[in-house]
């Protein structure tokens, strides 16, 4: 492969990026021309073995995560509501990589069809490790304007979503022994955002959910996380970033002073899949630039 390779002896990371792979801050894993941003090779983290499950995959974080999985040796479940093609080249780069990888269609806000999704992973694979649940939806709406449906939708996806999956996750981590549940909150769960008041309240009790599942679920040996992102460069913040102003406005109030890659927040996440976390649960690790600090 082209590129140089770069060796971090401290933390025995060696990455090779290629000229044709490499993410820059314009690149977004969301578009249908998706590529993986490095080939890295964490020789700390390792996932073989294991099964994971991540909502909300066929773009945007939930894709980078998955690739970022397969490369550490992780089979690989690619969950999707409508977008096929995208979930089947996230599925075929996954396998490239040498590991299995299978894409399912399912609304996270449906309880059946969180059911079937379940069902069919323990029919295909036979077991799951690791559910990042990260479906979710992003969408505006003042509180006087606010309908019933656009909060209830919200609350639907978001969070009921993220109750369904980690109910059956909880189920097949318990007879295993064993798990790790990362949810995907948000720096709105933390300080509120406004006009976005249905999502914030959707994140927060997500986070609420991660706290209270890892006291829960501890004695089991399941460990239950979040990560709370802030601006991230996908297709759900397109129309914001996309305006030079605005994504001038947004960055300026980072102390990183960069928006944030899918990427980014993709390695966390592995992260507290992996060994190297074993000994942290119900913690909200933020990954956003600094913008949002919380003790």
């Amino acid at each position: 492969m082209e590129g140089a390779k770069v060796e971090y002896d401290f933390w025995k990371v060696r990455s090779l990026e290629s000229s044709k792979g490499c993410i820059t801050r314009n690149l977004q894993l969301t578009t249908l021309n998706f590529q993986p941003s490095t080939a890295l090779e964490f020789s700390m983290i390792s996932l073989k073995g294991n099964v994971s499950l991540i909502t909300g995959a066929s773009r945007g974080i939930g894709a980078a995560a998955a690739i970022r999985f397969a490369e550490a040796g992780s089979d690989v479940v690619v969950n999707y509501v409508t977008n096929e093609l995208d979930a089947s080249r996230i599925v075929q780069r996954a396998r490239s990589l040498g590991v299995r990888a299978i894409a399912i269609q399912a609304d996270v806000s449906q309880f059946d069809q969180v059911r079937y999704m379940f069902d069919r992973v323990l029919e295909e694979l036979g077991r799951i490790d690791v559910l990042v649940a990260n479906a979710g939806i992003w969408k505006p709406a003042a509180i006087d304007d606010m309908t019933e449906q656009q909060w209830q939708q919200t609350i639907d996806v978001n969070l009921k979503g993220a109750y369904a999956c980690c109910h059956f996750a909880a189920g097949v981590m318990k007879r295993q022994g064993s798990g790790s549940i990362i949810t995907v909150s948000s720096t709105a769960a933390q300080r509120g955002e406004a006009g976005y008041s249905h999502y914030a309240a959707s994140k927060g009790g997500m986070i609420s959910l991660t706290k209270s599942l890892a006291s829960e679920l501890g004695p089991y040996g399941i460990r239950v996380n979040s990560v709370a992102p802030g601006w991230v460069d996908t297709d759900m913040s397109a129309d914001p970033l996309h305006i030079p102003s605005e994504r001038a406005k947004i960055e300026s109030a980072m102390p990183i002073g960069q928006v944030a890659t899918a990427d980014d927040v993709a390695g966390p996440i592995l992260f507290l899949a992996s060994d190297l976390a074993r000994h942290i649960t119900g913690e909200v690790l933020n990954v956003n630039g600094g913008s949002v600090l919380c003790g």
